[in-house]
């Protein structure tokens, strides 16, 4: 309490009220500077902000005009015991609604997840699907509870990919991820000036967290490896011009660390590696998924000098998007809240072997219902998946003990 010696000086209400004041914004900094026990590990659940109507695409992509659930609500089981639809325990809420968004949080820190990743679009020079962050997270009541940051989901999107329904067999490609310096320009601005200002933007050693999914149409933006690092350079530059130390550029690790990929990283001063989900091939069997993605992250880990994070995935079902899928496109055996809790504690495990880099958990995710992997309570599973993760990290979860 040294710091609040200086209240003796002041005399009456004015000093008091002063007083008070400073107070608060101590506790305030001290609460926000020094983590609880329960905050020593980062668990970073993946958002696809996806069913709300999007104001530029929606009425072409999900013109019913609810988003994605347009496709989510027409899953159909391929095999008996195939759980299509996936049926959410609250209803079909829309992204964009700051109730929803503030039940999603609560919910979210009451069982360890503090950060949410938002898959962030630009396509046709204009962002896409970015009112589950502006008019959802970011306006609830509650949203200081929790921290997030955006993975720039730089991908293609062939037109059947999303609304099979509607496009049918039409592969041809809607929207490239990779795009021009002219538009990086503006996505640095924009990213920087709505988000990294905000006070719960996500950092590591106070460097915004910035994820990119696709490294290949990011070098495919600017022709080459020497014109990125260029262009990311720019994007580090009006970082620090804007008051930050830096940026800390992650990268999604695709496949394996063979060929130049590796190289490439290094030379464009990427900062991180980690994963969207566990990635294909996709076995039938929930645990030869997960035992063969362990595998990849140790490929990864020995091919890396600089922080490979672990990731944790749900499940796989992306059945609702391609009616040709079957079975054997299912990750479905030994699929369950209990699997899950036990990869996610060898995830933990993986951080507690590398003190050197912060334990930030990355999980696929918080509700891809149309790809089977979703944190959210649904009609099947209630509350499991959240319930594995407070295990995991808020209670003494540990698969070696006797039960």
């Amino acid at each position: 309490m040294k710091k609040l010696h200086f209240h003796s000086v002041f005399t009456g209400f004015a000093g008091l009220i002063l007083a008070m004041s400073v107070f608060a914004c101590t506790a305030t900094e001290s609460n926000n500077s020094e983590k609880s026990e329960d905050d020593e590990y980062t668990v970073a659940a993946y958002i696809w902000p996806s069913t709300h109507h999007d104001a530029r695409f929606g009425d072409m992509l999900w013109p019913e005009g609810n988003g994605e659930w347009e496709v989510i609500k027409k899953g159909d089981p391929r095999f008996d015991g195939h759980y299509q639809p996936k049926v959410p325990l609250w209803g079909y809420e829309h992204d964009d609604d700051p109730e929803v968004m503030e039940k999603w949080i609560e919910a979210a820190t009451d069982h360890g997840v503090n950060v949410f990743i938002f898959d962030w679009y630009w396509f046709d020079e204009g962002p896409f699907l970015e009112s589950s962050l502006n008019n959802g997270f970011l306006k609830a009541e509650n949203r200081n509870k929790m921290q997030f940051y955006l993975m720039w989901a730089n991908h293609d999107v062939r037109r059947n990919y999303w609304n099979v329904h509607k496009f049918r067999d039409d592969t041809s490609v809607m929207w490239e991820g990779a795009v021009d310096m002219e538009n990086f320009k503006i996505i640095v601005e924009r990213v920087i000036n709505r988000y990294f200002s905000q006070p719960n933007y996500y950092k590591i050693d106070g460097r915004p967290v910035y994820s990119v999914f696709s490294i290949y149409n990011l070098v495919e933006s600017f022709g080459s490896v020497e014109e990125t690092r260029a262009a990311l350079d720019y994007f580090r530059e009006e970082t620090i011009k804007a008051g930050f130390p830096g940026l800390h550029l992650q990268l999604i690790a695709l496949g394996d660390p063979g060929g130049e990929i590796v190289q490439q990283i290094e030379a464009l001063g990427v900062n991180s590696i980690t994963k969207y989900n566990w990635g294909g091939p996709h076995p039938e069997d929930y645990i030869q998924w997960g035992t063969e993605s362990k595998e990849r992250r140790k490929q990864w880990d020995e091919a890396l000098s600089i922080p490979y994070f672990p990731n944790a995935s749900i499940g796989w079902d992306d059945t609702p998007r391609f009616p040709e899928k079957g079975k054997e496109d299912v990750v479905h055996y030994n699929n369950s809240p209990e699997s899950f809790a036990a990869f996610l504690y060898k995830a933990k495990e993986y951080s507690d072997a590398h003190p050197e880099q912060p334990k930030l958990i990355t999980v696929f995710s918080w509700n891809e219902w149309v790809e089977g992997g979703y944190l959210l309570p649904d009609m099947k599973y209630g509350f499991g998946y959240l319930e594995a993760v407070k295990r995991v990290f808020k209670e003494d979860y540990n698969p070696y003990s006797e039960q």
